[in-house]
Parts: C-alpha cells; structure tokens; sequence
C-alpha cells in the first residue's frame, strides 16, 4: 500500500486525535485494510503544527486523552505541545498505525462514484479508491490570515502563529501581535522577555480566569502507575467537574456570573491602572467567546515594553503599523494570531458528492451533519469532530471517542447489509436530508437560548450568517447516547446499478 494508487475498505484523512483514533478503532475492529492519508511529514495534527512559543493545552492531560491510551507520564496539569506530540508518537507506535501510513501524502481531491459505490481520492502518489472515508482534519487545520492593505510591503518577517519561523529569532527586535485569543495569550508573555518591543493589536478583549497548573510530583506518576484506578479516578473527576458547567453554557448563561466575578477579580490583581482595566474588559457575556486561562497575560500586559493597541489593524506603511483608531506602531516582525477557518474550510472545494455538488456549495448556507458525523448527499463520508460536535466546557477528546462508536456501528451495519446482498455487491449509506434538517433544527433550537447566541459577541462559533454551526449544545454523556449506534432509517441504503449487477453476477 506504500505506493499510492489501489483501493483499501477505509482511507482516514488526517494524523490528528482524529485520525488516529479512527485508525486505532480500526485496528482494533479487525479492520487492516485502510490507510491513513496525511498532508504533513509526521503524526500529530495542530499538536505538530502549532510550535509556538508557550504551547499548550487548555484541558488538562488526564481528560486530553484518550480512555484507550492512559499515561502516568504527563509533567504538568496542563501538558505543553512537545508532551502532546509525543504522546501521540508512543500512540502511534503502541497501536502499530506506521504500516498504515502515507506521510507527506495530502488528499487533493476525493469524488463520489455512484456506479462503482466508492470514493476516487487524488493523492500526490496516484489515485486511490476506497469504500468508506474517515475525515478528519479537523477545524484547527487551516490558519486565516486577515488582508490588510500594504501586508505585501511590509519589509520585516509575518507569519501566523500557527506557522511559527523558528529561523528567524525575535531578539531585540520590534515585534507586533495581532489578535488575543488562545494562541496569542500565550505567546505574547512567552516572547515578552527576548524582545525589545512588544505592541499587542486587540479588536476584542477576551475573558481571562486563573490557570490552576502545576508540574505533577513523582508520586503524582508513580501512584497512577502503580494504581491505575487512581488515573481513571482523576480522569473522571476532571471529566463530571466540567460536565457539570454544561447546563450554564447550553441553557442558564446568568448562572455564569461568579466566573465573570472571578475573571475580573484576576484581572484587577494585576492591572492596577482603572483605564487599562477598562480597555482589557469585554463587553459580552463570559462564555460567548472562548474563555481563556492565563496567569500570566495580565502580568505581561503592564510591563514598560508591552503595548496594547485596543483595536484592530487596518493599514501597514513600510514598518508602521496603523490602527483601526489611527494609533501607530513600529515593527520589525508581525505574528497574526487570528486563529483558523473554521466554518469555511477549504478542503470542502475539493470534496464532490453524488450529484458532483462540492461540500463547499453543500454548506454555503451554512455547515450542517447528521449528527456531526455524516453530510447528505455524501454516502460512506464520516467527518469527526465535524458540524457542531465543539464543546465549550470539556474535551474534545470525548467527541472524537463517541464518534468512534458511530463509525465502528456504521462499518458493522455496513458488513451486514452487504451480507444480505445475494450478489456480494458493495453497500453505501447516504444520510436522508430530512433526517439532517430535522437533526439540525433540533439543534439550533437549543442553541438558541444558549451563551454562543445570546451572549452579545461574534465568535467563530457562529458562521457568516450568525448560525452556531460548531457548538454541541448538550453533555458529552448525552453526545455519546445519540452517537452509540447508527439508525438505518436515517439513512438512503444505496447498492450498485442494476446492470453492474447483473453483469458481476455473470
């Protein structure tokens, strides 16, 4: 399989969480012939792209990671990028996923074939074709970068944070940040110290609260190593201790009024001056926007060489940096740490269905999945971590694992229905649209009344029309429920044509 062209049952896209985890859950089915397509030269996803100065995870270890994959190992609280990677590494190997992999090897373009009922997927070694597709490249995938008049000129170095230029170093240099969202929280007290300026562009204050981290003690590893229980034990409360601030997100955002208290009393501790701290604080809702943990951002803020510019950047002459409000700054560099494309990826303009339509002119008016895993019109296409599958309080890691069931129920549904075949001919399901709009509607009226809609900001939680299209709004226990198990009457069964058939049974 090392080749490039052939065909394989499964073709996984992505060597994220996702990606892996499917191929994990693959291997574990008894299911060998599939392989993993991936753009980049290793394992890892945004934990190997995203290798910026102070990287790290917002979830804690033990709940950032998968149930089938528990390690004693983790050195903090809160794990940085390399321990991540790594982690994913020794995942990799433990579970034997390398004969499976195509590194360096993108899927450029896949299309429906109705006749043949499989997938055609261009890769940089050939075509392949493959029964059913995994995608899994996730919402963190591909950076946005703004277009501001006169970026071309600019003759210093920019790049997005999660394209970091480690060959150019930033000592004693002006440096520019623009955005202040999780990356850029971390990035800007990480580099404070090796520059001689640092001007920081913030559109939006965002809602900041104490970060509880701390480097584990060799007891710590050594209990959960030797008592696995105890691991599981903290997992689990980890996991019901943000499970249980769900309900405020999803249906009573004023209960969320003592963490508003508590970001602002973070705040005052460190931000003595009354104007700044009028500038640093947000005029929506805690919740609306991601919230974010740092103990440091406010600190660095007040230092005599950081400078915040509270608004947007409009216009760069030469090496002058021009505010929304006309307020200027010199730079020798600029990081644009403005996050990713989230509702309007590009990889949909590569994806056609069964009626040649892209993904992309599918979603136009908005992203919607049959419960965030499988798209109408595009049979045998399981998408993880897909249309509003994000949660706002715990781990993604539990999305992905619960759409792992859906995926292995989807394959065993498929293996019977082919069964039943009295030709053996292959079998694909394609998601009724009105099982998608009705799932989908259910979903926006509960969104409706939740803190991503009414919290007074804009976010990338919504799309271009204002739809929350990336928001679960539920538990990951209740997510999990409505993902065990796939019902064939949502679904189209879909079989070969009859003369292909009648022609095989010759």
């Amino acid at each position: 399989m090392g080749t490039g062209a052939g065909h394989v049952n499964v073709a996984v896209i992505g060597a994220g969480f996702g990606g892996l985890g499917a191929a994990v859950r693959l291997r574990r089915m008894g299911v060998t012939d599939f392989v993993v397509l991936e753009r980049g030269a290793s394992v890892g996803g945004t934990w190997r792209d995203n290798t910026y100065p102070g990287c790290a995870c917002d979830v804690p270890s033990h709940l950032y990671s998968f149930s089938f994959a528990p390690t004693a190992r983790w050195p903090r609280i809160f794990s940085g990028q390399r321990e991540i990677l790594a982690y994913l590494e020794r995942v990799t190997d433990v579970f034997g996923l390398r004969p499976h992999l195509r590194l360096g090897c993108p899927a450029e373009a896949m299309r429906w074939d109705a006749d043949e009922l499989w997938w055609v997927i261009d890769t940089p070694r050939g075509p392949l074709t493959a029964d059913l597709v995994v995608e899994a490249t996730g919402p963190l995938s591909e950076p946005r970068l703004p277009e501001i008049p006169g970026l071309d000129a600019f003759p210093g170095r920019v790049w997005h944070s999660a394209r970091w230029d480690h060959d150019h170093g930033l000592r004693d240099r002006r440096v520019a940040v623009v955005g202040t969202g999780a990356s850029a929280i971390q990035i800007v007290p990480a580099i404070e110290r090796e520059v001689t300026a640092l001007t920081v562009f913030q559109r939006t204050p965002p809602w900041v609260i104490p970060r509880a981290d701390r480097r584990t003690t060799e007891l710590e590893r050594w209990l959960h190593r030797r008592f696995p229980a105890t691991r599981a034990a903290r997992r689990q409360l980890l996991w019901a201790v943000r499970e249980g601030l769900t309900d405020a997100f999803t249906r009573h955002p004023d209960r969320l009024r003592p963490l508003e208290w508590l970001a602002r009393h973070h705040m005052h501790k460190a931000i003595g001056a009354p104007e700044l701290r009028r500038r640093l604080t947000p005029d929506y809702r805690i919740g609306c926007k991601r919230v974010l943990l740092s103990n440091d951002w406010y600190p660095t803020l007040v230092k005599p060489h950081v400078r915040l510019i509270d608004a947007g950047l409009r216009e760069v002459r030469g090496r002058t940096l021009v505010a929304a409000d006309g307020r200027r700054a010199e730079a020798d560099m600029i990081v644009f740490a403005t996050g990713f494309r989230v509702t309007d990826g590009s990889l949909g303009h590569r994806i056609k269905g069964r009626d040649g339509t892209t993904l992309a002119q599918k979603w136009r008016d908005g992203m919607a999945a049959l419960r965030a895993t499988t798209i109408a019109g595009f049979p045998n296409l399981l998408t993880i971590s897909g249309p509003n599958s994000g949660v706002g309080t715990t781990s993604v890691i539990l999305i992905i694992e619960a759409q792992l069931n859906y995926l292995e129920d989807y394959l065993t549904k498929l293996s019977r229905l082919r069964g039943l075949d009295p030709d053996g001919q292959r079998v694909a399901l394609s998601p009724r649209p009105a099982a998608v709009r009705s799932w989908n509607d259910r979903l926006q009226r509960r969104l409706a009344g939740s803190v991503w809609n009414t919290g007074g900001c804009r976010s990338y939680y919504l799309d271009a029309r204002g739809r929350n299209t990336t928001v679960w709004p539920g538990t990951t226990a209740e997510f999990r429920r409505v993902t065990r198990a796939v019902a064939l009457a949502e679904y189209e069964i879909l079989r070969a044509p009859a003369a292909r058939r009648s022609g095989r049974a010759g």
